[in-house]
């Protein structure tokens, strides 16, 4: 597994340019923080080096400068919106979000709540943050907004909302998802601060696109591809271009909020320089840090094959559109690569064609792929995984779990919680292979070498349950599946 990104030049020049951009404003800078503060396995995907928590460790770094704000959307509270990787909402994210980072030493100033006209759950949430002493503001929608920006600006617009005091050089802005009231948030503590003699300024960090890389490079089209269900394109920044005469990618929404974005921050500093492009908001410079452009290009056309079989699968449970498959198949063609460019689906639809049966295939750290077909005791998920990691551990012939230890484990699935299936999933395998290390060197062995699959290419020739697809995903493994049902169930439709 090569790797072409130097996280450690990464975090090195990035905080040196979030420092210098503390300095530009006399020592006070709102940072609109989009993306994940943890566990950005994207970026992890296409830049190989980069470290999932990278972004959150750089905050660690900046702990003695740093607040954090979080926002969340009131209409997103209300309808009940879930981070998708993660299966839980919003509001219960924001609370997750705040005992991690709390937990790294990092301070955790308040919580805004945006868009708020009334609505139920959101006054629950607040009540929630009240009862466990967490501060907390409400911001109401602004008539007219955005175009209205004179009102927007005034003590009627940004003004009517509460002033939340800090006391560190740099404010982080976040949120658990888009659409969440990071830039108005920023915005109104700008006005907030100007009123009160203190020059602060705003900027954005958005890892993706990169905005020193082409425009149609590997890792700026990987997301668009990630993006898809969004409609983000991205393009060139035709106001850096005409500011500076150098070409810089961004993307359509930054790119057709920036004139509104600049008109408002005239209106507040007075100057109508504060920012004269999108990119010159920014401070990302991951862009300095790839090294090997190769390896992170096809490392980013791996991603966009990964995001093509993500949104193939969602369109067949009725959970995507066609427009988003549709242009990931576009994105597909002008990288010219081909679902038969993905290493592990051959060898997984060709086990499927020699046995009949459902099949699967990992790609080990070595590059040799090992396959597994399901049977009548176990998934072809749990096959495979008992395959690689018996030969990761060079292990052959031989039985990991005896039969006296699987069918315990069937029987309390089918007789004391009801499952209809007869076939043990990964995590019942899992939970078997444990139990016999502790009486069997092989089984150790296996077990043993279980996390060498974290990172691995992982391709299954039907769509899994989420059970099995939780467990691989939690194993590390990089998943996709063939858009095929495993079965005439009707209820995993709707999963």
């Amino acid at each position: 597994m090569q790797i072409g990104f130097d996280n450690g030049l990464y975090i090195q020049k990035q905080t040196e340019n979030i420092l210098a951009r503390i300095e530009r404003f006399s020592g006070k800078l709102y940072l609109e923080f989009g993306g994940k503060l943890f566990d950005d396995y994207h970026a992890a995907r296409v830049l190989p080096g980069f470290h999932a928590d990278g972004k959150i460790r750089l905050l660690q770094e900046l702990r003695s400068k740093t607040e954090i704000i979080f926002t969340v959307n009131a209409g997103d509270i209300e309808k009940t919106k879930i981070r998708a990787d993660l299966g839980i909402s919003y509001d219960m994210e924001v609370l997750r979000l705040i005992d991690d980072i709390s937990a790294l030493g990092i301070g955790v100033n308040s919580v805004v709540i945006t868009q708020y006209t009334g609505q139920p759950a959101a006054q629950g949430f607040a009540a929630k943050l009240e009862s466990r002493g967490v501060r907390h503001y409400i911001h109401r929608p602004i008539a007219g907004y955005p175009a209205a920006t004179e009102y927007i600006c005034s003590d009627e617009g940004y003004g009517a909302n509460p002033y939340i005091e800090t006391t560190k050089p740099l404010v982080v802005v976040t949120a658990p998802g888009p659409g969440s009231g990071k830039l108005a948030t920023c915005l109104s503590q700008v006005y907030h601060e100007y009123k009160r003699g203190v020059m602060a300024g705003y900027a954005k960090f958005e890892t993706f696109p990169i905005w020193n890389l082409p425009l149609k490079h590997p890792v700026n089209l990987a997301y668009e591809a990630a993006t898809a269900d969004l409609a983000d394109v991205n393009m060139i920044d035709p106001f850096h271009l005409e500011a500076y005469g150098e070409t810089t990618v961004n993307y359509n929404r930054d790119v057709e909020a920036f004139p509104i974005v600049q008109t408002i921050l005239a209106r507040i500093t007075g100057n109508k320089d504060f920012y004269r492009s999108p990119t010159d908001m920014g401070v990302n410079m991951a862009g300095y840090a790839i090294f090997d452009d190769e390896v992170v290009r096809r490392a980013a056309c791996q991603e966009v094959l990964r995001r093509y079989y993500k949104a193939a699968c969602d369109y067949k449970q009725g959970k995507g559109s066609a427009a988003s498959l549709h242009k990931i198949e576009n994105i597909l063609q002008q990288l010219h690569i081909s679902p038969a460019d993905r290493a592990v689906a051959g060898p997984a639809l060709e086990r499927l064609r020699e046995t009949g049966r459902p099949a699967a295939a990992i790609q080990l750290p070595d590059g040799r792929v090992v396959t597994g077909k399901a049977s009548d005791l176990m998934s072809a998920s749990s096959a495979t995984v008992l395959n690689s990691i018996k030969a990761l551990a060079g292990i052959q012939d031989i039985t990991l779990i005896r039969p006296e230890v699987l069918q315990p484990i069937l029987r309390l699935k089918i007789d004391m919680l009801g499952s209809r299936s007869s076939v043990l999933k990964v995590d019942d395998v899992l939970a078997g292979l444990a139990v016999s290390a502790a009486t069997e060197p092989s089984a150790a062995s296996a077990l043993a070498a279980l996390p060498l699959l974290r990172d691995c290419e992982m391709h299954s020739t039907q769509m899994l349950h989420t059970g099995d697809e939780g467990t691989l995903r939690k194993l590390g493994l990089r998943l996709t599946m063939e858009p095929v049902f495993p079965g005439k169930d009707l209820f995993f439709c709707v999963r």
